[in-house]
């Protein structure tokens, strides 16, 4: 299981590392043990512990801790906890539902079919429609000010922009920037190539 982490403190589970940049659509930090955790927040300035420890459910308010792998420590062994009752809880869930009525499945499997023919046939019959609203997009951009907008403004230069170079601008680890572009850069249409030019670093750049 993989734990995300992003800028509000927010933690969530998924699968895989791959679940995560797929569903994720903002900047975040993920870890899968308790020794990534703690490599993760070493770093992080005390408050942040704090914040991040007292915004957890169903814990005691603390004002600080020893140290940057205590809180890991504390913090890893609180999301195990949260974590565990809730696939045993959502198993059961589904018979008692299929108990009550079984003609809430097939509604449940119809609804999908539709939604789905709604979608294919959107963009095949208004494909122009799509483009418009893509170049309309792009022309709009994300909200300015915003990180999406910083990262874009540096993808969109004819080099794009270096691993290291987001990195340093954003104040992002590795992951983050690879979770970003995964993640809130497919979610905003955007469409990222990623190269390594021979002999030089890991380059980002949005295709034209």
């Amino acid at each position: 299981m993989t734990f995300t982490i992003d800028s509000e403190n927010n933690i969530t589970a998924f699968g895989s590392a791959e679940e995560a940049a797929a569903a994720t659509t903002t900047p975040f930090d993920f870890f899968a043990s308790r020794k990534e955790l703690a490599e993760l927040i070493a770093g992080w300035p005390a408050e942040r512990l704090v914040a991040l420890w007292n915004s957890l459910p169903g814990v005691e308010p603390v004002k600080g801790f020893k140290s940057p792998k205590t809180a890991a420590s504390r913090i890893w062994e609180h999301i195990q906890e949260l974590g565990e009752p809730t696939q045993p809880e959502a198993e059961p869930a589904k018979p008692k539902a299929a108990k009550k009525a079984k003609a809430a499945p097939r509604k449940a499997r119809v609804a999908p079919a539709k939604a789905k023919a709604s979608k294919k046939a959107t963009p095949a019959k208004n494909a122009p429609k799509g483009k418009k609203a893509a170049k309309a997009k792009e022309a709009a951009g994300p909200r300015e000010g915003s990180k999406t907008a910083r990262v874009v403004a540096m993808l969109q230069r004819k080099n794009g922009a270096t691993l290291a170079e987001i990195m340093t601008k954003m104040g992002w680890q590795k992951h983050t920037v690879r979770g970003f572009m995964a993640g809130a850069m497919k979610k905003a249409g955007y469409t990222v190539e990623s190269f390594k030019p021979e002999g030089g670093e890991r380059t980002y750049r949005i295709s034209q």
